[in-house]
């Protein structure tokens, strides 16, 4: 089966860890058939992603790797975008981004009216705290142009040490007008195994949610380590493909200049 890790950060983000060159090296020895980089974007003066990019050099630092590394490793170039349906910011993303040529674009809430998750959550109570997050993915979700939805349920990264997961029965319906606004857009969702690296321990979404967007007929999926770091690059694909093959999906996808490819499981 071919791997492709469609979700990867280097130094180009604020909090990256590895350079792009690290990367590379690091998926030709797993034995990866490719990688997407996706560095933090943000058009938020609040946003720690906002100016970090530089652009240019990252797009020539992927150029670079691609001549050394053709014929052995497939480079995908995107970008993650916090909150790209926020009012204050749209006007400024849509310029920046005239001129950028991507191969990706994950749309992500990280922060909700520009605070990050986990401060939003201290005067509030569970349902108010996953209740406005899930309100802000389903406004991004409905007036952005994405090609994923970031992990999707990410909220419960920062809400679990004091409120504990979500009860999926109680979210259901927003989650899925969520998924199928989605569907009907032509976004897809990614499966961030990065959730199995905190105390959460599943990834984001969760295996309920991901089977509830195959039976309403998604199937553009992605497959991301969320790595900041070299070690944890493809962390837990094969775990990954396992919850897809038990939801029924037959495929995940690789994207390339904003369209998707299908990988047989």
């Amino acid at each position: 089966m071919e791997r492709y890790d469609q979700h990867v950060h280097t130094r180009f983000s604020f909090d990256g860890k590895m350079d792009v060159d690290e990367a590379c090296e690091e998926a030709v020895h797993q034995g990866l058939d490719g990688l997407t980089f996706t560095e933090h974007f943000s058009m938020d003066e609040l946003d720690p992603s906002y100016h970090f990019l530089r652009y240019d050099a990252y797009r020539a630092a992927v150029e670079h790797a691609r001549e050394t590394y053709d014929g052995r490793l497939a480079i995908g170039f995107g970008l993650e975008i916090s909150e790209p349906h926020i009012e204050k910011c749209r006007a400024a993303l849509a310029e920046a981004r005239q001129t950028m040529t991507l191969d990706f674009v994950i749309g992500s809430v990280h922060n909700i009216g520009s605070v990050k998750l986990r401060r939003f959550m201290e005067s509030k109570t569970k349902d108010e705290a996953y209740a406005a997050y899930f309100r802000e993915v389903l406004q991004m979700v409905q007036s952005t142009d994405i090609d994923v939805i970031g992990h999707l349920d990410l909220a419960k990264r920062y809400f679990f040490p004091r409120f504990g997961d979500y009860a999926f029965a109680e979210y259901r319906g927003i989650i899925t007008e969520i998924l199928q606004t989605a569907i009907a857009r032509g976004i897809g969702i990614e499966i961030n195994t990065s959730g199995y690296r905190n105390a959460v321990g599943v990834p984001y979404p969760s295996p309920d949610v991901l089977a509830l967007y195959h039976d309403l007929g998604g199937r553009r999926i992605t497959i991301g380590s969320d790595a900041h770091s070299a070690d944890v690059l493809a962390k837990d694909f094969d775990r990954a493909c396992d919850m897809l093959r038990a939801a029924g999906f037959r495929t995940y996808n690789r994207y390339i200049a904003r369209e998707p490819h299908p990988v047989a499981l």
